[in-house]
């Protein structure tokens, strides 16, 4: 056994320096040591407080995780009251809100300059993320965590300290800030607790596996994670916590600006709330919290506005509060995104590869600002996993522009009258007995020549980013499906305007349009003939890889395996599907087809020369995702490779710029992940030495 003065040493040797590597892992996102080296020390550390319990530290890493609470939480007054803010969701409900406070300190006359007179009140402002979690003011006394406090009711709240301990982004013991400073004998932070989005997913997933009832959003999560008495339970969960301010401002700091509190927080061990700014105008005040709303669906954590507060501490003082809500601070708010509603029924929609989907029949509600009566349920045995049932109360959820998802069914709401989902053994539409592909766990029905199938399809073809027919949208295919007019994909360019024309609702001049954007569309290029074609796992950017390779459609079906897979950004994966296709007798007589009505199925010798040999982004690989502000994403890549680089599909670790765009989606969060560098609409141009025209975003 060692000495108990040795003992005590390496006790605070460990603490310190396991305190430090956690603070590296789970702040800095910049670890200096493996798992298992921090392990090896945490067990060492175990084993010598095991033998020295009156040498344990408050703030050692094994005193996380204590013993259960018996009974409820206790309360605790808070020093200063956690105070609610005000709401606005409008341009003008912010600049409203500044000329509120610039009349309180005198200025802000009717006819006044409004930004000026900001300036000249100190009006700078600083606006953050407002997180969507559980609001919590911890307590540090001579720089130990000792307390962590509820919200409440904004005066009182209750006491977890036992859970809040849990949570490894929150330290036990403040470091010491840069300069050395010291730190005030009482500090009291404001931050919030919170479940990363792909956290609640997990969490979720297990929930469901366990045979509970899904957690509605990951701000709910939290809050039951919190509320556990059981603080082992909040420690398999993976809370996070973002500091956003110090109570009282930063006066026992000697702090006089929110700005330089949020610094001094990041300085002595916290993750702040994320990017921070500060704002001299409400104009760029406002432009950022259409940023954030634009990011939103990117994050791996729940927003639900931005909040907006004047920087200067002095000028808060003097603005005050009123009733429980500070005059110097407003949150911009979003729209919600999950909401609940009942489901009505499940139906099943059969798509232009035959995957047969089902889907949710819901009474109307307001999700994310969009009414929604629809939304996807993944397939039959994520039903059945979830135990979702017609009759349901259900929680949906929206972000950005997604497709609106049933998270799970609140089985509280329950009366006995719900009705499971029967699984289908034909296709709905053409009554084929359906197969069942467990690669992608979907039924599929395998007849090519299926009537839903076609017209799904027919209504892919004619798109904008395919052949681009105007006119021919999909109303315009069903109802000529149903007029007899159309079947398939050849069928129309078979179409005469004087049929059309016969049609109620059509005269001559929109039916000779119509047959003409028809006949134009003939000699679109090969990629976008490749596209329309809707082959399995055949995006944009792949069909133009394909037919740059072969250069024609016969050459394409004709192709080996090994060839397709050879091309620069198509996999094994695509070049099994595309290869099985090109097999497919029926997809061989609809080639033959499109060629007998004229068709152009091969490239000329100018088209799709491919990336320039010289440029800005010679050897760059860019991925290019989301709406952009002046052009397609096709004119965009177009621009990239006149400029010498590739245009890819998909991120990875070799893509060297994201151009991201309004709802960028998936692909931005993968490439923030990643570290990929993103662009903006407005620096492609700057890279690649054009000017930037009005509208291009960023």
């Amino acid at each position: 056994m060692a000495p108990v003065t040795d003992a005590r040493a390496r006790i605070d040797e460990l603490v310190e320096e396991l305190n430090e590597h956690s603070y590296r892992y789970h702040v800095l996102d910049a670890p200096i040591i493996d798992d298992a080296g921090y392990d090896a020390l945490f067990r060492e550390l175990q084993a010598l407080e095991a033998e020295h319990a009156e040498y344990v530290r408050e703030d050692s890493p094994t005193q996380r995780v204590g013993e259960k609470v018996g009974g409820q939480f206790p309360p605790i007054t808070h020093r200063s009251p956690m105070l609610s803010l005000a709401n606005a969701r409008s341009l003008d409900e912010l600049v409203g809100w500044q000329l509120r406070n610039l009349r309180l300190l005198g200025l802000g006359t009717a006819d006044g300059d409004h930004a000026a007179e900001s300036v000249q009140a100190g009006l700078t402002y600083v606006t953050e993320p407002k997180i969507d979690g559980l609001a919590m003011s911890l307590t540090y006394e001579r720089g130990t965590f000792v307390r962590a406090v509820t919200r409440g009711d904004g005066v009182t709240g209750e006491d977890v300290t036992h859970n809040i301990r849990t949570i490894r982004t929150i330290p036990m013991r403040l470091r010491a800030p840069e300069g050395g400073t010291p730190i005030p004998d009482h500090v009291e932070v404001r931050g919030e607790v919170f479940l990363s989005r792909s956290g609640f997913e997990q969490l979720n997933e297990q929930r469901i596996a366990d045979g509970l009832p899904v957690f509605m959003n990951p701000r709910n999560a939290a809050a039951g994670s919190i509320r556990q008495l059981d603080p082992a339970l909040a420690a398999t969960r993976p809370l996070g916590f973002f500091a956003y301010s110090l109570a009282g401002g930063g006066a026992e700091a000697q702090l006089g600006s929110h700005s330089a509190s949020m610094a001094w927080l990041g300085e002595v061990g916290f993750r702040t709330s994320p990017d921070h700014q500060v704002h001299d105008t409400i104009d760029e005040v406002a432009a950022r919290c259409a940023e954030w709303e634009r990011r939103r669906p990117s994050l791996d954590f729940d927003i639900d506005g931005v909040v907006v507060k004047v920087d200067d501490n002095d000028v808060q003082e003097e603005l005050g509060v009123v009733g429980r809500d500070p005059r110097w601070a407003i949150a911009f708010k979003f729209a919600p995104t999950t909401a609940t509603t009942k489901l009505i029924s499940i139906e099943i929609a059969v798509g232009r590869t035959g995957s047969i989907t089902p889907y949710a029949n819901m009474e109307p509600v307001e999700v994310g600002g969009v009414m929604v009566r629809q939304a996807n349920l993944h397939n039959a045995y994520d039903i059945e996993r979830k135990d979702i049932r017609a009759g349901d109360v259900v929680i949906v959820q929206r972000a950005g522009d997604v497709i609106p998802q049933v998270v799970g069914p609140v089985v509280d709401a329950r009366d006995g009258t719900e009705r499971r989902y029967e699984v289908p053994t034909e296709c709905p539409s053409c009554g084929t007995p359906v197969q069942y592909e467990a690669d992608e766990a979907i039924l599929r029905c395998p007849n090519a020549r299926c009537p839903e199938r076609n017209l799904r399809l027919m209504e892919h073809f004619a798109g904008r980013t395919a052949m681009d027919i105007d006119g021919l949208g999909e109303k315009a295919v069903r109802r000529f499906s149903a007029e007899g007019l159309v079947g398939r994909i050849p069928d129309i360019y078979r179409v005469e305007w004087e049929q059309i024309a016969a049609l109620e609702r059509y005269g001559e001049t929109s039916a000779r349009n119509l047959v003409a954007a028809i006949e134009t569309s003939k000699q679109q290029t090969l990629d976008r003939l490749l596209f329309g074609l809707g082959i399995r796992h055949v995006g944009e950017q792949v069909a133009v890889d394909l037919a740059r390779r072969f250069r024609s459609l016969d050459a394409l079906l004709e192709a080996t395996v090994e060839e397709i897979a050879a091309v620069p950004g198509v996999g094994q994966v695509i070049a099994e599907s595309v290869h099985a296709w090109a097999q497919d007798d029926a997809n061989r007589e609809l080639v033959r087809d499109l060629q007998a009505v004229g068709v152009r199925t091969e490239l000329a010798d100018d088209e799709l020369a491919g990336p320039a040999t010289e440029g800005p982004l010679v050897g760059k690989s860019v991925v290019i995702t989301g709406t952009l502000g002046t052009m397609s994403r096709t004119e965009a890549g177009n621009l990239v490779e006149r400029n010498g680089g590739r245009v890819a599909g998909s991120v990875s670790g070799t893509t060297d710029f994201l151009v991201a765009g309004d709802k960028a989606g998936s692909k931005l969060a993968k490439a923030e992940q990643l570290g990929t560098t993103v662009l903006t609409e407005r620096a492609l141009y700057e890279i690649v030495g054009e000017d930037v025209p009005e509208g291009a975003l960023g």
